[in-house]
């Protein structure tokens, strides 16, 4: 799903809401007699596919472990305050990957504190098998502390991480050159579902103007408030404080301007082969502008900085939201397209391409971003009994079959086998809604999607099945959302450790930012938000600003190096 700590994301309810849209996703009776064959590395459209050459050569290595040829079980640990690792025999594919695999995998819970959680096991020397966590300072402090388990001798025995993610892998190795990070949602392909989503039944109700343009934008959404007052909200931007529909807008204002550049980890846009200051940026400074004469115009929700999800997500079910831009507003979209298309035919909601500032190419217009590194990681701890074998079955759950379990449930009623380019085929049995609760449940326990894999084979099915059939979900990714996410692969990893002097830095740095941003949309004129951010910049030089940027300049670089090396 940022993007996926996804910013949005900060409680389980809401992970099930989201559930067919993270990171790039939307989503037998027995199994076969023997492990699907491993893809090969050849780069297709839609990924590597499958050769029983591939499958042949690795089950004949006498060093290779078999999933489910005993019993495996194993503790797994979710770092997040919004996440517990579900009850295994809870989940259709837990309960069938424990009959057919013979694999049981045991949650700990964070408890609502994963910092404090954390802690208490590595000082108790009590650590799970599995973390699921953020790429970042706590996997490299429990590398350094030499409680990781690498992967590297484990590569070439099962292949299915390193042929769907391929050379981009080595992104993830550590400073010793070894991999510890098993990734979730890593892709090699365009994904990501940020945007701007329309109510289908306003939008008419008025016109049907054109919406191409932040003039169109503007004029529609006084449009919206001249007509409606207070019962309707023009735009909402989905949770402020963490940029969200904000961000989304900043990107309408420049050709290759990047939503990640507003982001913590990068907070600064490329000037050649620098990274310099993004608070004296013109494109940043006009789209600032722009914001704040929609807010203070009350063209934008009043309360953005304090609104609940629940809230948000009550106004979208409801129809009282004109535009709803955000990094990721599918989920709530979706299912409320569904409810008000229920009571009313004419009514629901459908996504445009990205508004652009005139004069700008559309087509060069991103209002979202991905990575090749997709959203956090796995990791397997010193503590494991049997790390191969762990390794051994997350690999084969980011596969083609542990994948298609995932999405459609068990092989035999909605898919069974794959076809000639890895695709699962699915039957005349294949029952839609069945799958999409499937999905939704399953969602808290993808913690190693594959986006290669599964985007394809989801639109596939799609693509065949009349406009008004298909899920609405995958339409506008398909349409829109997956056609205008730009990669920003070459702008991760580039946070200082935070009991660093340079991290110190850059806890100052956000909290400068996090003022301003407030101030800036907020402001009663043009010249209060130049002021504002103004005053952001010469705080942050101050700060240090000038060595954080040059020291994420020096890793851009190496990551660039890196990627063209590919």
């Amino acid at each position: 799903m940022k993007k996926f700590r996804k910013t949005g994301l900060v409680l389980v309810s809401v992970i099930v809401l989201l559930a067919t849209i993270l990171a790039g996703c939307s989503g037998g009776d027995k199994e076969k007699e023997k492990e699907p064959a491993a893809p090969t590395a050849s780069n297709t459209k839609d990924g590597p596919k499958e050769t029983d050459a591939a499958v042949a050569e690795v089950e004949s290595d006498p060093d290779v472990w078999q999933l489910g040829s005993e019993d495996l079980e194993f503790t797994m640990y979710g770092h997040y305050d919004w996440y517990d690792v579900p009850a295994w025999d809870s989940k259709v594919a837990g309960r069938w990957v424990k009959e057919n695999k013979k694999v049981n995998i045991v949650g700990i819970s964070a408890g609502g504190n994963p910092e404090q959680k954390l802690s208490t096991m590595i000082a108790a020397n009590d650590l799970p098998d599995v973390i699921w966590l953020d790429k970042g300072k706590d996997v490299e402090r429990l590398r350094e502390m030499g409680m990781l388990v690498p992967f590297d001798d484990y590569l070439d025995k099962y292949p299915n991480l390193k042929t769907w993610m391929g050379k981009d892998l080595n992104m993830l190795r550590a400073e010793d050159g070894k991999l510890y990070q098993f990734p979730n949602w890593y892709t090699g392909r365009p994904n990501g579902n940020s945007g701007y989503v329309i109510n289908k039944k306003i939008y008419e109700e008025l016109g049907s103007p054109t919406l191409e343009t932040t003039v169109d934008l503007y004029n529609y959404l006084v449009a919206v408030k001249d007509k409606y007052g207070n019962d309707i909200t023009p735009f909402e931007p989905h949770l402020a404080k963490d940029l969200q529909g904000l961000g989304v807008l900043y990107t309408a204002f420049g050709e290759n301007t990047l939503y990640s550049y507003l982001n913590a980890g990068i907070r600064s846009v490329p000037k050649g082969d620098q990274l310099v200051s993004l608070y004296t940026d013109e494109t940043f400074r006009e789209a600032q502008k722009y914001i704040s004469k929609l807010y203070r115009e009350r063209l934008i929700t009043q309360d953005a900085f304090n609104q609940t999800l629940d809230q948000i997500e009550e106004r979208v079910m409801q129809g009282r939201v004109a535009v709803f831009a955000s990094s990721s507003p599918m989920g709530a979209a979706a299912i409320a397209h569904k409810e008000l298309k229920s009571q009313d035919p004419n009514a629901g909601y459908f996504m445009i391409w990205p508004i652009h500032k005139p004069g700008l190419d559309k087509d060069k217009v991103y209002p979202g971003t991905y990575t090749s590194l997709g959203w956090n990681v796995n990791v397997i701890t010193t503590a494991a009994k049997d790390p191969e074998k762990i390794f051994a079955f997350l690999d084969w759950y980011t596969g083609p079959e542990g994948q298609s379990l995932l999405f459609f449930g068990p092989e035999g009623k909605n898919w069974k086998g794959f076809d000639e380019e890895g695709h699962p085929i699915f039957t005349a049995e294949y029952d839609a809604d069945e799958v999409v609760q499937l999905q939704s449940d399953h969602d808290p326990i993808m913690w190693n999607g594959n986006t290669g894999f599964i985007d394809p084979a989801k639109i596939k099915y799609e693509s065949k099945l009349p406009v008004e059939e298909q899920n609405w979900t995958a339409r506008w990714q398909n349409e829109i959302t997956w056609k205008t996410q730009a990669n920003a692969t070459e702008f991760t990893n580039m946070d200082p450790m935070p009991d660093t002097p340079l991290g110190e830095i850059k806890q100052r740095l956000d909290d400068i930012f996090d003022l301003a941003h407030v101030q800036s949309v907020m402001a009663k004129s043009d010249e209060e938000v130049d002021r504002v951010w103004d005053k952001a910049e010469k705080d942050s030089q101050d700060a240090g600003y000038s060595q954080l940027l040059e020291f994420r300049t020096e890793i851009w670089k190496k990551n660039k190096e890196m990627l063209s090396s590919n």
